[in-house]
């Protein structure tokens, strides 16, 4: 139930079954954690008042690590009966703590109808529900458990019947009881293999029971399994029948002798097997027509995509992000492919998936960052990304598409001059300097050559050198090569030795970010250069890192405290900046802050 309270400690809140049965009594309670008077309780009009209030109150006492502990509880239960179906909303009450006055919730009641005739009930009771393999054991007399499958049987139930290829279904298991008591649920559990379908199940927590209205009868519920299917074809898919096994407690009919027959032998507990029946699913295939960058996307989806900066100079890595959110089938969505220009070193995109599984089916985000380094400079185009899929509520495909973004980038000082080396994107000034580097061949006679005899001779010491030379210089190369091999394979050392190198480039961005006044995308950068560089310098993931266990790690390797707090301010007001209006003056003195604590800490033996 939802709380209303005006002020922090007092708690005042109303509750009452979910659902009740028309004619039959139910208890509303409201409760209270301060001594509190003059309850005003609202107008019961649809419902008729029985009884009450009826007050109690309860407290306790603990001490924990000698800590005391205190908590008071004071009740107020009326006894209220509908005399009508529906959904009914009772207001929420008044009350008085110190003289000041709260507001409790209201409460939110489904009125079932009664049950219908046992006669009437039972006929129209459907078989297929309770399966054909039902039996209990347990060594009940008489016919204690010969009417169980009317009284307790599964149901399989299915969001849609007819769906197409990739669309979302949700199953559910649903056990029915009333008039048998439920002891426990054993491990004997077969589920189907559910062929022709993905599966994702969803987490179902603890079990929880509710009335409902089923056939002319009410009947305690509860879903005993839950998952998503995905449809991987087209057809008929038929699911096989769930296998579900319960313990109950049946009362023993036999006759009994004594009080004390009647006090310990009046249960005997019952084994029932229970088959939940099978159902069939009509699955379309997708309709024709379906667009050139269509990758198998069902649902509804759109897309959005940003990239770290259009000015840059050759060899600086540029990052496009391209983000997928919607709900469907979203785990099985291919990474779109982006058309890098010619010339471009590019590597495998990164994705990061942040999906939540619920009733309504698979929704969330999909970010993927692409990232590419040019090699030359020019002016470049990245064209448009497209993505494609099938909208389950207009039926048909749709088609989205990011923006163009255009590429300025400056030639670096080390650029390659060779035509080679780029790849097609020749400068006037390589012709040039290319022009210099070719050799014609020689079109006129050669001049005439004389052998030279060499000097080398067997035996001597110049005759040895030239064969060993080489091949100590061999094995002075493989020892090298397998050395440095060797420290490669240490990704986390390497990424230690690489850090302040990372860390520069990335400042080196924030520095045209902040004469571009970029103030959001400066500020990003900041941020993860330095957690960047304390993440490859503390060999530390990022995602594990925090304020605390930095100070920490820091001090433990004998950082002087006054840079610690140089380091944890840099983090805070990069942090607070990103949200907050902030002064060109300001960022150019977290970017000095940023650059000076790093530069610091590279003098430190971390």
């Amino acid at each position: 139930m939802a709380l209303t309270a005006l002020a922090q400690d007092v708690e005042f809140k109303a509750s009452a079954p979910a659902q009740v049965i028309v004619g039959k009594p139910f208890q509303l309670t409201y409760s209270v954690n301060q001594r509190a008077k003059d309850l005003r309780a609202p107008e019961f009009t649809d419902f008729d008042y029985i009884a009450g209030p009826y007050t109690s109150q309860s407290s306790s006492t603990s001490f924990v690590n000698g800590k005391r502990t205190s908590s008071f509880t004071l009740t107020y239960t009326y006894t209220l009966m509908a005399s009508k179906e529906g959904t009914f909303t009772i207001p929420p009450a008044t009350i008085k703590v110190d003289g000041e006055q709260y507001t409790s919730n209201g409460v939110r009641i489904s009125v079932l109808p009664p049950d219908q005739p046992s006669n009437a009930s039972a006929a129209s009771q459907p078989t297929s529900n309770s399966g054909s393999s039902q039996t209990a054991k347990g060594g009940q007399t008489s016919n204690s458990a010969s009417d169980l499958s009317s009284n307790i049987f599964m149901r399989t139930l299915v969001s849609k019947t007819k769906v197409h290829e990739q669309e979302a279904i949700l199953l559910s298991y649903k056990l029915y009881f009333a008039g048998v008591d439920v002891a426990q649920l054993t491990n004997n559990t077969r589920l189907p293999e559910f062929k022709g379908f993905l599966k994702q199940e969803l987490e179902m927590g603890e079990i929880q029971t509710e009335l409902e209205h089923y056939n002319g009868r009410n009947y305690q519920t509860a879903v005993l399994y839950r998952t998503l299917l995905f449809p991987q074809r087209s057809g008929d898919i038929t699911i096989d029948p769930a296998q579900f096994e319960a313990l109950l407690r049946v009362q023993n009919r036999a006759q009994v002798r004594s009080i004390f027959d009647d006090f310990f032998n009046s249960y005997t507990t019952a084994t029932k097997a229970l088959t939940s029946p099978g159902v069939t699913i009509h699955v379309s295939a997708l309709p024709a027509g379906k667009p050139m960058g269509f990758s198998g996307g069902v649902g509804q989806f759109n897309i959005s995509s940003a990239i770290s900066s259009t000015d840059l100079q050759a060899n600086e890595a540029v990052t496009l992000t391209l983000t997928i959110q919607g709900a469907g089938n979203m785990k099985l969505l291919k990474t779109p492919a982006v058309d890098w220009p010619e010339g471009f070193e590019v590597y495998d995109p990164k994705v990061t998936n942040n999906f939540r599984n619920s009733t309504s089916g698979v929704s969330g985000t999909k970010t993927i960052e692409y990232l590419a380094i040019p090699r030359a400079g020019g002016t470049y185009a990245i064209p448009p990304i497209q993505f494609s899929y099938y909208d389950t509520q207009a039926d048909d495909y749709k088609t989205l598409t990011t923006p163009e973004y255009t590429l300025h980038i400056a030639r670096s000082a080390n650029e390659e001059t060779n035509a080679t080396v780029v790849n097609n994107f020749v400068q006037k000034e390589d012709i040039q300097q290319l022009g210099s580097d070719i050799r014609y061949i020689y079109a006129n006679e050669l001049p005439e050559f004389k052998i030279r005899q060499s000097t080398v001779t067997f035996g001597t010491l110049a005759f040895w050198l030239c064969y060993l030379a080489p091949a100590l210089l061999a094995a002075l190369l493989f020892i090298i090569f397998r050395k440095k091999i060797k420290e490669n394979a240490d990704i986390t050392r390497v990424r230690y030795k690489k850090a302040n190198k990372v860390a520069q480039r990335r400042l080196k961005t924030a520095e045209q970010l902040l004469k571009a006044d970029n103030k959001t995308a400066f500020f990003e950068e900041i941020e993860r250069a330095a957690w960047t560089y304390l993440s490859d310098r503390l060999s530390i993931p990022t995602a594990q890192l925090n304020k605390e266990n930095i100070a920490q790690i820091l001090a433990a390797k004998g950082v002087a405290e006054a840079l610690i707090k140089d380091v944890l301010h840099v983090l805070s007001t990069a942090e607070f900046a990103r949200y907050a209006p902030t002064s060109d003056h300001a960022m150019q003195d977290i970017y000095n802050d940023t650059t000076k604590i790093i530069n610091q800490l590279e003098n430190c033996k971390l």
